[in-house]
């Protein structure tokens, strides 16, 4: 690549048709053309070798291709096709200089790059400069017949040609003036176009479809130098803004974006080469295609080093972030404008096709980071529920109202967060995660109540105990009349007194009145148990306590003073006294009397143990007062046969 006097060039296409792929894609970069878009221009020259093209591009456009040397005689200086920058014209103006045609260097049967390289810079030009004598305009052997013919022949080679400005440079004009030659040149012009043959579609198109026709006319540069330049200097002014409208390509289609320029020619070049036909709208969607998917991988790889993106990524790993989806959309949005920044001028087909497959590449990139998002939203809000829960508890809310309240504000804070969380880019749906904080939740406070209902019962089955099992152990001990009378009236004062108190803490759980009655009926019951346990207890040391109480009564008097046995006594009557003490007591533990009844059990045990089971000795069952099918109703405590010993 060439960068001497300010100007940059590069050999595009070698002598042997060979594509500079590297030298171009340097050239590209040192002149900056992927940033111009669609503000570029691209100009050609073909001619007569050795008719002065590379000097006419040096004083027009401030080249520095190669000029032909006077004094070393006529032969080809341009081999292939070069390419440089304009200097100084704007917009970006890049010119192709093409080898010369019908130079011997090739000989007279070689046309082959001649033909190729004019359908390339009909392909790739919006103005091609055609380079010709004075002298050759009306003339039938004219050297410029043979290239306009070529021109015309190639062009329909396009399946959908580009509207291109043929510009004829009259080199080395004579006197006559320009507005005599003009005509005759147009003349000619129009009988080679329509002398050419044409496909059947293009029959009848007039070449004003295909072409913008321009003339100029240049002194000779040799003979009238200074004239020369001036009137290059005029005609240099045409070039700056060529492509806006009214400009010399103003009406010009199917550009290529900058972006593309490299690909696109190579490609042209390689199907030309090919001998194919070049289908200008199929290409255009190729390098549309490759230049894009280019584009997209491009800020694919971008986003994935983005160092935001690489924090976020990293930082849901271990806790919710703030603003995340904010963020992300962010990022996202820079990675996609970007993208349509780049790739604006390609076919919008092709461009909204490989943004939407870019945009879901990148989705699926970030999704996993927005599911962890979600994860520690969802396992965080669960966190600080439980929490929550457990100080409202603490301080006195009911449960059901704790957890209602707990349930609505965490669920709406989950809520919000996710709200945070969403991608603007995506449309994922968070309703999974939600239900599951929801049935984790759930799960917690339905885990809270059962612990908490237990605590209830045994709080209050702890007080039962302690309430009942003393004073019905100390009631028994008594085994006097009233003991069963007592023993119920307690029962009923501390079980009412219970069912109250746990009636008011179970109205906070909100059940339903048959759990609640259940649990009742169950503390009710558990009282029923602590009397028939201690009772069942008691009955168990009912022949020790016996035999304590004959002995208490038979030794002490009265006064509980020991007895002083002087022989005087009535021992018979003290033994039946002690003896009926004792009895008393195996009436009362004889059976469980909790029920609110005429308690005839302890009498007639009374009357059968002092009779001594006589009634049962003669044999008569059917009267005996200990059968244990006359107490059904009650829970036998002291066995028929320990009775029947006693």
């Amino acid at each position: 690549m060439d960068k001497s006097d300010g100007c940059c060039s590069t050999h595009l296409i070698d002598g042997d048709g060979v594509f500079n792929v590297a030298g171009v894609e340097n050239f590209i970069k040192e002149v900056k053309l992927a940033d111009c878009g669609l503000s570029y221009a691209i100009v050609s020259i073909m001619g007569p070798q050795s008719s002065g093209k590379s000097t006419l591009l040096n004083h027009l456009f401030g080249t520095n291709f190669r000029e032909m040397d006077a004094y070393k005689g006529r032969s080809q200086t341009t081999k292939g096709i070069w390419m440089a920058r304009c200097v100084g014209i704007e917009p970006c103006t890049l010119v192709m200089d093409l080898e010369g045609t019908d130079g011997r260097e090739r000989g007279e049967d070689d046309t082959t790059f001649e033909k190729q390289s004019a359908l390339f810079a009909l392909a790739v030009s919006d103005i091609v400069l055609i380079n010709m004598w004075c002298h050759d305009i009306g003339r039938e052997q004219a050297a410029n017949k043979p290239l306009l013919k070529t021109v015309f022949q190639v062009m329909m080679r396009l399946f959908s040609p580009r509207k291109t400005t043929l510009m004829f440079v009259i080199r080395d004009k004579t006197r006559t003036p320009l507005e005599n030659l003009e005509p005759v040149l147009r003349e000619d012009i129009q009988k080679i176009w329509d002398s050419v043959p044409k496909p059947q579609a293009h029959e009848e198109t007039p070449l004003s479809e295909f072409f913008n026709v321009e003339v100029v006319a240049l002194s000779s540069y040799e003979e009238k130098e200074e004239q020369f330049k001036e009137q290059v200097a005029s005609l240099r002014q045409q070039f700056f803004h060529s492509i806006a409208p009214g400009g010399l390509a103003g009406d010009r289609r199917g550009v290529v974006p900058a972006s593309g320029f490299s690909f696109s020619a190579q490609h042209m070049w390689e199907v030309i080469k090919e001998n194919r036909d070049l289908d200008l709208p199929a290409h255009k969607v190729m390098v549309a295609t490759v230049r894009c998917e280019e584009i997209a991988h491009e800020k694919y790889d971008s986003f994935t080093a983005n160092e935001g993106w690489c924090q976020l990524k990293e930082a849901v790993q271990s806790h919710p972030v703030g603003g995340f989806g904010k963020k992300l959309s962010s990022i996202l949005n820079t990675c996609l404008s970007e993208y349509d920044a780049e790739a604006t001028f390609f076919d919008e087909g092709v461009r909204s096709t490989k943004r939407k497959q870019l945009e879901e590449k990148l989705l699926q990139l970030v999704q996993p980071a927005y599911q962890s998002m979600l994860g520690r939203i969802r396992s965080d809000t669960l966190e600080r529920f439980k929490e929550a829960f457990d100080k409202e508890l603490k301080g006195g809310i009911g449960f059901a109202m704790a957890a209602h309240e707990c349930t609505v504000s965490f669920m709406s804070q989950f809520d919000e967060e996710c709200a945070d969380a969403v991608i603007d880019q995506a449309k994922w749906d968070s309703s999974r995660v939600r239900d599951k904080l929801k049935r984790d939740i759930d799960a917690h406070i339905a885990e809270i109540r059962t612990a908490k209902l237990a605590e209830v019962t045994t709080l209050y089955e702890t007080k039962l105990n302690d309430a009942l099992a003393g004073p019905v152990e100390g009631l028994l001990d008594g085994a006097a009349d009233d003991t069963w009378p007592a023993i119920r009236k307690l029962l009923q004062r501390e079980t009412d007194t219970a069912l109250a108190g746990f009636s008011a803490s179970l109205s906070g759980f909100e059940m339903d009145e048959q759990t609640r009655e259940n649990m009742v009926l169950r503390l009710k019951d558990y009282a029923r148990g602590v009397v028939e346990v201690k009772a069942k207890e008691e009955a168990g040391r009912v022949l020790i306590r016996m035999k304590d109480r004959f002995s208490m009564l038979f030794s002490y008097d009265s006064d509980s003073m020991p007895r002083v046995w002087t022989g005087k006594e009535n021992i018979r009557a003290i033994t039946k006294t002690a003896r009926s003490a004792s009895l008393k007591l195996l009436s009362v533990m004889a059976a469980i009397r909790l029920e609110d009844e005429r308690d005839s059990i302890e009498n007639t045990l009374a009357v059968a143990l002092s009779d001594g089971g006589a009634s049962t000795k003669k044999g008569i069952a059917s009267l005996d007062p200990l059968a244990s099918s006359t107490w059904n109703e009650v829970t036998r405590l002291v066995d028929k046969m320990v009775c029947l010993r006693s």
